[in-house]
């Protein structure tokens, strides 16, 4: 089992594997040995949004991922707002773009990130501004959306299928991409 936190978060004391008895079975944990704090390693919730403005979806290129890939807007949830109220957020705060309308499409495993994703769709409107931490987008007719076989491009394809298109994927997320391959 693969831990990011090496040391307790309450006192500084390097973490040890231990395996506790749970509801569910025998779980490896990391714990601290001087005051009996329990790192769980839960997954973290992520909203999704699939971007929908004009009637096109908004993909967006990350400027820390490699070559041409786009995918959906992200982020994670503040403390105090529900899950519809930090994807408008994130969506205000990554593209300047207002959101009219949200509807769920779905709750996404990725499990590579350890974490659970909550897609939604949202009607947006206004003119497109990046955030410093994206640096392209594009506007896609829904029928070449291209799909990756990974948390949000479930979503993206689930989206797609509920508006009557046959979602196509992609080999890998980070590769290159034709001008007429999104996401």
């Amino acid at each position: 089992m693969h831990y990011e936190t090496r040391h307790c978060t309450h006192c500084g004391t390097p973490l040890a594997a231990i395996t506790l008895a749970e509801d569910g079975g025998h779980k490896e944990r990391l714990r601290c040995t001087a005051c009996g704090w329990t790192h769980w390693n839960n997954p973290t919730p992520v909203l999704a949004a699939v971007v929908e403005l004009e009637g096109r979806v908004l993909l967006a290129r990350n400027a820390a991922w490699p070559g041409k890939s786009f995918g959906l807007i992200t982020g994670f949830m503040e403390a105090g707002e529900t899950p519809q109220e930090g994807i408008a957020r994130e969506i205000q705060e990554e593209t300047s773009l207002e959101v009219s309308a949200l509807q769920l499409i779905g709750v996404y495993d990725f499990q590579r990130m350890n974490q659970v994703i909550i897609a939604y769709h949202a009607v947006a409107h206004g003119d497109v501004q990046l955030s410093p931490e994206l640096v392209e987008y594009r506007l896609v007719e829904p029928a070449k959306a291209r799909c990756w076989p990974a948390g949000t491009g479930y979503a993206l394809a689930d989206w797609l299928r509920s508006r009557g298109y046959e979602p196509e994927f992609m080999d890998s997320f980070f590769r290159s991409s034709r001008p007429s391959d999104a996401a």
